[in-house]
């Protein structure tokens, strides 16, 4: 978790961008805003789990889960 920084971009084990990181907060990776979607996630940070990172490569965070199956682990605060 000491090699994700601010900024970085999170991507699905299949290449779809997840979103991007705020900050990392204990076990878990914030997502920015701006990649919260629409509808009732709209305007919530959502946070990933550091479990599902498989590695970092370059300025990206890989998961081992698929882009679609990550967006729905993520939990609202």
């Amino acid at each position: 978790m000491t090699e994700i920084k601010e900024h970085m971009e999170v991507i699905g084990a299949d290449g779809v961008h997840v979103g991007t990181v705020d900050k990392v907060e204990g076990n878990r990776i914030k997502l920015t805003k701006k990649d919260s979607g629409e509808g009732s996630h709209k305007g919530h940070h959502h946070f990933i789990d550091k479990g599902l990172v498989a590695g970092v490569e370059g300025n990206k965070v890989r998961l081992s889960a698929a882009g679609a199956v990550a967006v729905t682990m993520e939990e609202e605060k």
